[in-house]
């Protein structure tokens, strides 16, 4: 690892990829060093149209370059550029590469399998009311190389993926989190082993001056952390203490056990950075959730609405699930790898289950019969159904928890895309009751 601040500056530097942090990564470097961009299509535009666009991998083979920014969502393996990735590993770098060199602002990096959104959008506003200059960048909020009037004086939370801290080579973070690990994105890491790597990258460029926080626990944070020696100070969070803080809370949010987990994050950063406890409460009472998140679309006496479109895992969704009762559970899309309900049979009683999409077999076959499912492939079939039988039931308090647990890309661009066609179903269906 280097700390070299100029790796980048005026060097050849090929660009991979026209996302939102290729973009930023562009702009950043452009009057930095020589920069060319690829993208597997060349549709995306953004601003003005760079110069140095190359159309065809016969000219990037022609050009040395001296580093290679590529984009969290290319998978070396499985891209146009996978020959010419693999013989240039090596330089290899990510934006959070970049913005590490030329910035050595303190930062809170997530990640973890769950909550990583919604611990860095509560950790976000807990720092802005504390009257610290705050920036939200990374997965959240704007790419890490967007934001501007940087001090010395800024600090910045970060939410990183497995994707970003897999591709990183320099990236360091004075405080970092690991939430939990579940298994995720095997389909990308191809093992679990290789996932959890991933993730532990995070430590692993810690120096001892740095503070890691895991979770208490975690079975696979654990043994990764029995493997190996690392320098950062490593805090244990213990979920439990969170409960002695909850009961200055009024806010329902932090009732589930996945936002009890991420308060439980929040509370211990909090405690090292020697927050005002008073201000701290005030935020978390305000703390409305992320839209998609485990959030409360619709409530009356008899029925309340949940849209959880971000879950694309099992465990994103068992979270929740342990506190509910009386549930109609709609799950759908694409299933991940490796996946699998860990909720025992005790634990699903009181649930009617639906699957939407193509993939029923490969959900039920994951459930391994703990609850019984029934598969319609409309969303809109699937909520005629459920309120048809609401009309019918006895039982006063229910609840429709949309959480698919699995990735959205079948039928819709994102999770947003996702949840926001559902809160359209939600509208029609309640404005005909």
């Amino acid at each position: 690892m280097t700390n070299n601040r100029n790796i980048f500056l005026k060097k050849k530097i090929l660009i991979y990829g026209l996302g939102k942090s290729g973009i930023s990564s562009y702009k950043f470097l452009n009057n930095k060093a020589k920069v060319y961009w690829f993208d597997d299509t060349f549709k995306k535009k953004f601003g003005h149209q760079p110069n140095q666009k190359i159309r065809n991998i016969q000219e990037i083979s022609k050009i040395k370059f001296d580093k290679v920014i590529i984009s969290p969502g290319i998978d070396i393996l499985n891209c146009k550029l996978s020959k010419f990735l693999k013989k240039n590993n090596s330089k290899i770098y990510t934006d959070l590469d970049i913005f590490y060199s030329f910035y050595k602002n303190k930062s809170i990096t997530i990640t973890g399998t769950n909550g990583k959104s919604t611990t860095s959008k509560i950790l976000h506003e807990v720092l802005l009311d504390q009257n610290y200059d705050c920036r939200l960048i990374g997965n959240i909020g704007n790419p890490a190389l967007s934001e501007k009037k940087i001090t010395k004086n800024t600090i910045f939370v970060i939410e990183a993926s497995s994707y970003q801290l897999d591709y990183s080579k320099l990236f360091t973070s004075k405080y970092s989190a690991i939430l939990n690990i579940s298994p995720d994105h095997i389909e990308r890491h191809k093992n679990l082993k290789n996932y959890v790597s991933a993730k532990f990258k995070l430590l692993d460029y810690q120096s001892k001056k740095s503070i890691s926080f895991v979770k208490k626990g975690d079975l696979l944070i654990n043994k990764k952390l029995k493997s190996k020696k690392y320098n950062p100070k490593i805090i244990k969070v213990d979920l439990k203490k969170a409960n002695k803080v909850i009961k200055h809370l009024k806010n329902k949010y932090f009732m589930s056990a996945g936002n009890l987990e991420n308060l439980s994050f929040v509370l211990k950063i909090s405690e090292t950075l020697n927050l005002n406890s008073k201000k701290l409460i005030k935020t978390l009472n305000r703390f409305k959730g992320l839209k998609y998140r485990q959030q409360i679309i619709y409530e009356n006496k008899n029925l309340t609405i949940i849209n959880d479109s971000k879950s694309t895992s099992f465990a994103s969704s068992e979270n929740m699930l342990k506190n509910l009762k009386n549930v109609y559970w709609i799950l759908g899309g694409i299933p991940k790898k490796g996946d699998q309900l860990n909720l025992s049979k005790k634990n699903c009683k009181n649930f009617k289950t639906f699957i939407f999409g193509n993939y029923y077999k490969e959900f039920k076959k994951n459930i391994k019969n703990k609850i019984p499912v029934k598969h319609l492939k409309y969303l809109k079939d699937i909520l005629k159904e459920i309120f048809l039988d609401l009309k019918n039931k006895k039982i006063k308090k229910n609840i429709i928890f949309f959480s698919p647990a699995g990735a959205s890309f079948d039928n819709f661009k994102n999770f947003e895309d996702r949840g926001k066609y559902f809160n359209q179903l939600i509208k029609k269906f309640i404005n005909a009751k």
